[in-house]
Formats: structure tokens, C-alpha cells, sequence
């Protein structure tokens, strides 16, 4: 395959724009928001870099154009392939796995088939992108399958690739009936990233259950075949994180700050403001949180107006009826607290089924006594990370789910297990009470992590550890993925 221009190039699978094509068929877009394009900007800018993903509109057509100081290159889908590769595979089978099994996943061979269609359609766009010896980033579950086709394909480049989710233990990884092709895909790259110590082990126990290949260490060994010689493929930990300075300046604003004050008065300005920040998804612990509060309120050590809750649930996923069933069963937990607990004119929970602007969430965190995060598994859970940074007045306090990856890192939040109602409740009225000078002491350790390793520290480390890798060779025959998912080699 012809090499590209670009010397870095991104594979993601979206786009780090939303998109829109008016009447007459122009093209205009807007920066998404997101820390992983805020850390990655200055690297495309230096080195003319491209970013491959989807659109996220359906049977989008576009050749690549210039946009945010980058090249965009457009993948396009099918609706059945959205349906297929990115509902079904991706969120109905490889989310609920990786995250403990909190709902069953589904297995459809269809789905299989759909989602290595697509990851090799993403690996062709970033062999066609990415300029002799340069460097290709490929980002989470959706993706799995392109570093190692990408390496049959460009087999000059230096890849990298990073797990954004939890990965689990091999007892639950082996129930999917493609993990010997998935664990194949993953050991294409030079460099596989994960959230957590206990993630990139997983993945290397996965890798000596299902495969034959040197494990020693975070190393794994790939035999040479043909004139290409052995070559390592290591993994580690690289725990994500914000531009929390960028946070912090934000929530220093003199209007977020006055935002904050008036969230308080429409609220009713209770002594205690509790706040759950979350996608509306199984995995984020929403009902657990709620049966805690709720219970808090039955037994009397919390009361309305004084204290209330706000929880806002961004949609998520709605098409997919697990997440349609948890919206439904929130919304009626929601109601039956504020039906017995409220008072005229003053709700127990304020729930707000939207998505907010980083301003308005500044002033939220800015407003909130106790953040609560209650994840049943969380690769990192970054709002964690965005009420720390945003907490400059080193007020509030943050009640932690242990499984969140988030909670390896920052050492100084009261940590909970979500799953433990009684406990969580203690934890709860413990930050309620906490005293003021404690308060400031914990929140100051955390600000001091989350500000020095930040999303630009994240993105350094895993391209430094990857640019030490073993520079790619070029001077084997072509491979070529097979219809399966699979590969295999043609001799010359």
C-alpha cells in the first residue's frame, strides 16, 4: 500500500468534530469537546498529523479536508454497520464484558462480522494516512481489530494502541467467542495502553491462556516470520486525566463563579448539596447512589430542605433497550424519593436528563458540598477528575467508587464500595460532617495530583514509551487480513 504525508495519525472512532452539511451540500464543523483532542492538538499541529473517524452521520461521504489544524479523514458507515459494529458488537457485546458483566452481553455472529468489517475499514484510511516510519494511535473497544491489521498492511510504522475501558479478568474475557481474534488484533501494536496495573495484567494473562507467545514481565514476545525478526509488544498502565488547568481557570471565571451562587438559589439553598455527574448508564452506580440518598432521607440522618440532591444523567445510547430500561427505572427512583421526601417547592433530587456546557459544569461542582461518583466499574471516570480541578476553593469533598480507575490515583477522596448501601451511606454523611480543616487538607492532595499529571502528561508518557520501541522493519513480503477478521500472509 502507498505510504502517506502525515508523520502521526490518530484512528478513533469518531471524528474530534461534529459535523453538519447545509442544503447546498457545504461542509462546516465544530471542535468536540474532550481532553484526548485538547492533548493531542499541539503533537498534530508539529507534525501535520490526520485524525480516522467516523462522522457519526450515517453514509457520510467526504474526502479528507483541513480542519483544527489537523487532517480530518472521514470513515464512512452504513446504517446497518452503526447498527451492527457500534450498538450491537461494541455496546452490546464488548461494553457489558469488559465491564464486569453488570448486564449479559450479547453474542451475534452478525455483529462479529459487521464490527472486523469496519476496524478493517478504519486500518486501510490510516495505512493510507500515515507517512513512511511515522506513528499511528489507535483509541479503545471499538477498535481492537486495526493495530494488527494495520501492521500487515503498513508493517514501517510504530503503533500504539489504548483500552479507554476497564479490560477484564480472562474467566469473563474468555466467554467471548472471538477472544483469540480480539487478543491477536490487540498484539498487532507495539504498544498497548490501559487505565490501571490491574487492566494491562489481565490483558497479559489473557494473552498466555489463549496463545502460546513469551509473556515475561509487561512484555510479550512475537515470534519473526519470514525475514522480519522477533519483535515485543508491551503493556501498561497509563492512567488518563483532563486539562485540568484549563479546569481551574474556568472555574476561577468571575461569572461561573456567580452561576454557582445562583445553582445554589434555585435549589433552595440547602445547608447540604449533593451532586452525581454521569452518562445515563448501568455502569456509573445511578440507582445505588439513589437507594444511599434515599434511605439517608427514610432514616432521617438527611432532611428536606436541607439537604438535596441534583443528578444529572446525560442521554446515552438511547436507541439500545438497556439503557432505555435504566432511564425508565431512574426516572421512577427519582420520583418515589421526591413523592415521599419532598416538600412544596423544594424537590429532594433535582434530576436533569441533559447535557451541560464545561461552564455550567464548573459552576455545578463549584456549587456541590459532596460529589458523589458510584461507578460499579469505571476505566478512569473523569468527572472525578473535573471536580478536583475545578475545586481551586478548596471546598467539597469526593465520595469515591473504589472501582473506578480514578480512585488509584486519587488517594485523598473518602473511597466507597457502591455496592455496600449501608457503607455508602456512612461515607456520605462522613463527608456531610467532615470538619473544615480536614476538608481542605484532603482536597488539596488531590488538586496537587490531578494538576501535575494532567492529559498532556498522559499523552507524553505513552508516546515516549512508544517511541522507544523497536523501529518497524519494511522489508518483509505483504499480509493481508482475511474476510474473518483473521490474517494471513501471501509468499512471494
Amino acid at each position: 500500500m502507498p505510504a502517506g504525508e502525515h508523520d502521526f495519525v490518530v484512528v478513533a472512532n469518531r471524528l474530534p468534530v461534529d459535523i453538519s452539511v447545509d442544503e447546498e451540500g457545504s461542509l462546516s464543523w465544530e471542535r468536540s469537546p474532550g481532553g484526548l483532542v485538547t492533548a493531542l492538538a499541539p503533537i498534530m499541529r508539529k507534525n501535520d498529523g490526520a485524525w480516522v473517524g467516523w462522522s457519526g452521520q450515517v453514509d457520510f461521504e467526504h474526502p479528507p479536508f483541513e480542519g483544527e489544524g489537523m487532517k480530518l479523514w472521514p470513515v464512512t458507515l452504513r446504517a446497518d454497520e452503526v447498527a451492527r459494529y457500534y450498538e450491537g458488537f461494541s455496546n452490546a457485546t464488548l461494553w457489558p464484558l469488559y465491564h464486569d458483566v453488570i448486564v449479559p452481553p450479547e453474542f451475534h455472529r452478525t455483529w462479529w462480522n459487521s464490527y472486523a468489517a469496519v476496524n478493517r475499514r478504519f486500518a486501510a484510511a490510516a495505512a493510507e494516512a500515515v507517512a513512511p516510519g511515522g506513528t499511528v494511535w489507535v483509541h479503545d473497544y471499538q477498535l481492537q481489530l486495526v493495530p494488527s491489521v494495520l501492521r500487515l498492511l503498513r508493517p514501517d510504522v510504530r503503533i500504539g494502541f489504548f483500552n479507554h475501558i476497564p479490560f477484564p479478568p480472562v474467566e469473563i474475557f474468555t466467554q467471548l467467542p472471538w477472544r483469540q481474534q480480539v487478543i491477536d488484533g490487540l498484539l498487532g501494536a507495539d504498544l498497548v495502553g490501559f487505565q490501571r496495573p490491574g487492566d494491562a495484567a489481565n490483558f497479559l494473562r489473557a494473552v498466555r491462556r489463549l496463545t502460546d507467545l513469551q509473556v515475561r514481565g509487561p512484555q510479550v514476545t512475537i515470534p519473526g516470520r519470514w525475514s522480519r525478526p522477533d519483535r515485543t509488544v508491551r503493556a501498561q498502565a497509563f492512567p488518563i486525566s483532563i486539562d485540568s488547568e484549563s479546569f481551574d481557570q474556568l472555574a476561577r471565571k468571575p461569572e461561573v463563579l456567580e452561576r454557582a451562587k445562583e445553582i445554589r438559589s434555585e435549589v433552595g439553598n440547602p445547608d447540604v448539596l449533593l451532586l452525581g455527574v454521569d452518562r445515563l448508564d448501568y455502569t456509573k452506580g445511578i440507582r445505588h447512589r439513589l437507594k444511599a440518598f434515599g434511605e439517608l432521607l427514610e432514616d432521617g440522618q438527611l432532611r428536606v430542605p436541607e439537604a438535596s440532591m441534583v443528578q444529572v444523567a446525560s442521554p446515552s445510547r438511547e436507541r439500545v433497550d438497556q439503557y432505555r430500561q435504566l432511564r425508565d427505572e431512574v426516572e421512577v427512583t427519582v420520583g418515589r424519593i421526591n413523592g415521599d421526601y419532598g416538600t412544596l417547592g423544594r424537590a429532594a433530587v433535582h434530576y436533569l436528563h441533559h447535557s451541560y456546557p464545561m461552564e455550567e459544569m464548573a459552576a455545578l461542582f463549584l456549587a456541590a458540598d459532596v460529589m458523589l461518583v458510584t461507578s460499579l466499574r469505571d476505566g478512569m471516570n473523569l468527572v472525578a477528575k473535573e471536580y478536583v480541578a475545578a475545586r481551586w476553593d478548596l471546598g467539597g469533598a469526593l465520595v469515591l467508587s473504589e472501582f473506578t480507575g480514578a480512585a488509584d490515583e486519587l488517594t485523598h477522596a473518602l473511597t466507597i464500595n457502591p455496592h455496600d448501601i449501608d457503607g455508602t451511606k456512612a461515607t456520605i454523611m462522613r463527608a456531610v460532617g467532615m470538619e473544615p480543616k480536614e476538608a481542605r487538607r484532603r482536597m488539596r492532595g488531590l488538586r496537587r495530583r490531578v494538576l501535575e499529571h494532567d492529559v498532556q502528561r498522559w499523552a507524553d508518557d505513552f508516546l515516549g514509551y512508544l517511541a522507544m520501541s523497536v523501529p518497524p522493519t519494511t522489508d518483509a513480503g505483504p499480509e493481508r487480513p482475511d474476510e474473518s477478521g483473521t490474517t494471513q500472509q501471501e509468499s512471494s
